[in-house]
C-alpha cells in the first residue's frame, strides 16, 4: 500500500493503480507502507507504471513545447518579457519590461541571448532552470 502527498496533505492507503487517479509526476512524495517519504521516481514498479501510462510522454512533450514557444519569444519579443509570461512567471515579465526601459533596451541584448540558450539547452535542463525554479527572474 502506498501513500501520497498532494498539496501538502497525506492521501492513502492506497494501491498502485489508485495513486494514479492523482496528478503525479517522478517528484511527488510517495511513502510504501507508512515508511520514509521519497520521491516517486526511487519506487521501479511505480515508474514502469507511469511510464506505460502515457504521463511520461505528455510531461517531455509539454515541456519541448514551452521551450520552443518561450525560447522564440524571448528571441522576438524578449524586452516585453513575454517568454516569462508564457512560463507563467509573470513578475520575471514585469522585470523585464522594466529592466528593458531602464536600460534604454539594452536588455534585449540580454533576452536574445537567452532566447537563443533556450532553444539550444535540453528539456531536462529547460525544466529544471524555468518551470521547476521558484526564483521570479531566472536567467542563463
Amino acid at each position: 500500500m502506498y501513500y501520497l502527498t498532494i498539496n501538502g496533505s497525506t492521501v492513502g492507503p492506497m494501491t498502485a493503480e489508485q495513486l494514479f487517479s492523482y496528478s503525479v509526476d517522478p517528484q511527488t512524495p510517495v511513502s510504501k507502507d507508512g515508511g520514509a517519504w521519497v520521491p516517486l521516481y526511487t519506487y521501479p514498479e511505480l515508474m514502469e507504471m507511469y511510464n506505460r501510462s502515457g504521463r511520461a510522454a505528455e510531461a517531455r512533450s509539454e515541456v519541448s513545447s514551452k521551450k520552443v514557444l518561450a525560447g522564440i519569444m524571448a528571441i522576438i519579443f524578449g524586452g516585453l518579457g513575454v517568454q516569462y509570461f508564457v512560463l507563467g512567471k509573470v513578475g520575471g515579465g514585469f522585470l523585464t519590461i522594466l529592466l528593458t526601459i531602464v536600460t534604454c533596451g539594452l536588455w534585449e541584448i540580454v533576452t536574445l541571448i537567452q532566447g537563443i540558450l533556450m532553444l539550444c539547452m535540453s528539456d531536462v535542463d529547460f525544466k529544471r532552470k524555468y518551470i521547476d525554479n521558484p526564483a521570479t527572474l531566472p536567467l542563463f
